[in-house]
């Protein structure tokens, strides 16, 4: 039983099975049509030999034309003259070609009796003892009756020589089957075990092999969808390396930092100022330790699956001005002027904290990567969000890059978290929305879109902020 388990096994006993299914069914629509139309034939061959012979009979026939006939139609041939008796009309044979005793099976013979009775030619075929015969009958100008008998045995044969051939054929036909479709299986098994190792390796966590598979039908496709499958999970396993090491680095820099000035703060002999100055450098790293641990949560968060978000009708003009005073003490201290444009009305359909959230990770990186001096402006429009600044710009091979995790422009590590504009996309998106770049050297414009909000109050309400009011929502 172990042996069906097999895929190879069971397609080549599946193609054993058609090509025996479509030899039986040959088997059935052959062998019996060809005795009927063998027979059939014969018949009609005796038939028109029959009507020939008679329509040439002499006024007078003997035993010569009889004989005759016999050659010519390679068939016993036998001239009755029909009786009268009541009822039923018998024969009484005059001549026959063979010169043997006459028989009672022909003397009763059927075919002959429909002659004398219904008159014209007759056909049949008639079994006498274990032989079968094609037959013809036909009454000739004086009212008697030939009897043309001619014997099967060859045309059997030929059926049965038929039949035999037909069965050693379908024999080889299907033994080769087995062995093409034993054969076929086997190739199309090794593949897929091909395949299947090459599974157990991705399992493994092994990337570094391609799938290869040169073929053209279903199996190749499957092949060149692993081998996709291989290099979207080596992508994924080497930006989580790459994740790993990134966060490592970056939690270990401020760790050892805070090490390195709490080892100086047990010296006694420190003065006050250099003590606030370590102290204040210590709160800095803190505070990057806080920051990091917030973003590694909101991408574990995001990664993971569903983000509940709690949908509000937002205005733009408002986050703008809460965004210009959170960061109005910054902008002074690395001397940016900051300000705050409002080019249109209206509002959006997401959650407020992230979009406080997004545009906080924008202003922060106008603010860090522009020279001391750079203008930054916020602008807010009915479904847009702008961060722009007059800074040097970003190469337009490397916009892309601002967006990725842990990387600056040179591909090197971020001096921050280098999470915020990652972060700020994924949230974004999670809200129907986008993050754009657009940059060129003295501009640079960094753009969240959202969603219009659409006021739909309920026929007959008279409650203002009745569309205002929206439960909380999750979204992928």
């Amino acid at each position: 039983m172990s042996l069906f388990r097999s895929v190879g096994a069971r397609l080549a006993l599946a193609l054993a099975l058609v090509v025996a299914g479509a030899l039986a069914v040959v088997w059935v629509a052959l062998v019996p049509s060809l005795d009927r139309r063998l027979v059939a034939g014969r018949l009609v061959e005796l038939g028109a030999s029959a009507r020939a012979i008679v329509r040439d009979a002499p006024p007078v026939v003997d035993q010569n034309f009889v004989d005759e006939a016999a050659r010519t139609t390679r068939a016993r041939v036998v001239y009755f003259q029909p009786i009268e008796g009541g009822t039923q009309t018998a024969l009484l044979p005059e001549l026959e070609s063979s010169h043997l005793a006459y028989t009672a099976g022909i003397v009763g013979d059927p075919v002959a009796l429909r002659a004398a009775s219904a008159g014209g030619l007759r056909t049949g075929r008639v079994s006498r003892g274990d032989q079968d015969y094609a037959e013809a009958a036909v009454i000739d100008a004086h009212g008697n009756v030939f009897l043309f008998s001619a014997p099967l045995h060859d045309t059997i044969e030929d059926v049965t020589l038929v039949r035999r051939r037909l069965l050693w054929a379908g024999l080889v036909a299907l033994g080769l089957a087995l062995a093409a479709g034993a054969a076929a299986a086997s190739l199309f098994a090794r593949r897929i075990r091909r395949l299947e190792r090459a599974a157990d390796r991705i399992a493994a966590g092994d990337f570094e092999q391609p799938i290869e598979d040169s073929g053209a039908d279903e199996v190749g496709e499957l092949a060149r969808a692993l081998d996709r499958m291989r290099s979207r999970l080596a992508g994924l396993d080497n930006a989580r390396r790459e994740f790993i090491a990134n966060a490592s680095h970056e939690l270990r820099t401020p760790i050892f930092s805070l090490g390195g000035f709490l080892e100086l703060l047990q010296d006694e002999d420190l003065s006050d100022e250099t003590r606030r100055e370590f102290l204040a450098t210590m709160s800095e790293q803190v505070g990057r330790l806080s920051k990091l641990a917030t973003d590694l949560l909101d991408l574990s968060r995001l990664d993971s699956g569903p983000m509940r978000l709690d949908t509000e009708t937002v205005r733009l003009d408002e986050v703008a001005e809460d965004l210009r005073e959170e960061f109005a003490a910054v902008a002074l201290r690395e001397q940016h002027p900051l300000t705050v444009e409002v080019d249109g009305e209206g509002a959006v359909l997401a959650d407020r904290s992230r979009v406080l959230q997004i545009g906080r990770a924008l202003v922060d990186n106008a603010l860090l990567h522009t020279p001391v001096g750079t203008p930054v402006r916020i602008v807010a429009g009915s479904t847009t969000l702008s961060i722009e600044d007059d800074g040097p710009g970003i190469p337009a091979a490397y916009q892309e890059d601002v967006f990725a995790r842990f990387t600056r422009l040179d591909g090197s590590r971020a001096s921050g978290t280098g999470l915020g504009l990652a972060i700020a996309r994924e949230l974004a998106v999670r809200m129907n929305g986008a993050v754009e770049l657009e940059s060129r050297p003295g501009r640079t414009v960094f753009v969240l879109r959202l969603p219009p909000f659409r006021a739909a109050a309920p026929a007959g309400s008279t409650d203002e902020n009745a569309s205002e009011r929206r439960p909380p929502v999750a979204v992928r």
